[in-house]
């Protein structure tokens, strides 16, 4: 019976220990983000990158519930939340623009010639200049960028010249980013909701829009609008934002896991954006697409038309002014040519 007693005191005693020492899923402190997205897009694929880093790098500590494809709500209501702490992270893209005119810059028309340019300048100081005063006017804090795509065109037909882009009827998001740069291009915008393009394909009221390539085999747009240009005009940036008064509040330890962590699903995004699109592209013209490249000339239309629509950020009477807009500029410029 002693012998007994004294065995269950061991047990005991080397249970309690190993409870010390581990981390149950039960004991973890859950962390909710929320996106837009659904399963399988870059975004997406980034939040639960970043709930996997997050868990290995705390030992458990932490455990990230992924919220995709607005399942708490659409964006301004799921940024609310996490300004407000009832969540502690999302993904967003431009949407936060409202809470600061710079952070629209993220998507500024005809910036990055490519994923490596982007890529350099969102590690860079760039993506600092952007982010200037943005956590203190917001309560969020931005803690990384990655790519969902360069938006393209797709239309019912052949893009090839300048004049084959003028007037041409395009669904434009509602948002003057947008707006300024299709009039700019002497595109004839039409800003609509997404869920209404396909109808307004149907009935003839559009010509096409522009999405990434992931967006375009996602929506199967390819099956209206056989005909994908690749005009890389915006680049789509979103990002992991974190309420700002949860991660000041966390143990200096605690608060680097998470930005090695959002580093890390980051710098997988940008490796993988090459990847995401070349999928696409057999996606499309195994469904009886064709993805063909601009003119020489019309790319650089498009620049052009691009370089006008900055105004926008430039102008200190426009809604969308930015008092840093042309440092933010040059500093993308810098990184044009840098190895």
């Amino acid at each position: 019976m002693k012998r007994l007693h004294v065995l269950l005191l061991i047990c005991a005693f080397v249970f309690g220990m190993a409870s010390l020492n581990a981390t149950p899923a039960e004991s973890a402190i859950l962390i909710k983000i929320a996106g837009m997205k659904p399963e399988g897009e870059p975004e997406t694929v980034a939040m639960h990158s970043f709930g996997k880093h997050l868990e290995r790098l705390s030992n458990g500590k932490y455990k990230v519930q992924v919220f995709p494809n607005s399942m708490l709500g659409k964006e301004d209501a799921y940024i609310a939340n996490t300004r407000k702490g009832i969540i502690q992270m999302c993904a967003t893209g431009t949407q936060t623009s409202s809470l600061q005119p710079s952070m629209g810059m993220l998507e500024t028309p005809m910036l990055f010639d490519s994923y490596e340019h982007a890529h350099r300048a969102m590690t860079g100081k760039t993506f600092e200049l952007i982010n200037k005063g943005f956590p203190e006017k917001s309560g969020l804090r931005m803690l990384n960028a990655f790519p969902l795509g360069f938006r393209n065109f797709y239309t019912k037909h052949e893009v090839k010249s300048i004049d084959d882009i003028k007037g041409l009827r395009m669904r434009v998001p509602n948002i003057p980013l947008y707006t300024n740069f299709a009039r700019e291009c002497g595109i004839s915008g039409q800003p609509m909701p997404f869920a209404e393009v396909p109808a307004a394909l149907d009935q003839g009221v559009i010509d096409g829009g522009d999405s990434p390539l992931s967006d375009i085999i996602a929506d199967k747009m390819y099956e209206k609008c056989h005909i994908i240009t690749q005009t890389r005009h915006i680049l789509v940036i979103h990002a992991l934002y974190i309420n700002e008064k949860f991660y000041q509040g966390l143990p200096d330890q605690d608060r680097a896991w998470f930005d090695e962590a959002a580093k890390l699903c980051a710098e997988e995004t940008w490796a993988n954006a090459i990847a995401v699109d070349e999928h696409a592209i057999k996606e499309i013209t195994a469904h009886g697409g064709s993805v063909n490249e601009p003119s020489p000339e019309l790319h650089q239309y498009m620049v052009e038309a691009g370089k006008r629509s900055w105004q926008l950020f430039l102008d200190p009477e426009s809604s969308n002014y930015v008092p840093n807009a042309q440092e933010i500029l040059d500093s993308a410029a810098s990184y044009r040519d840098a190895k």
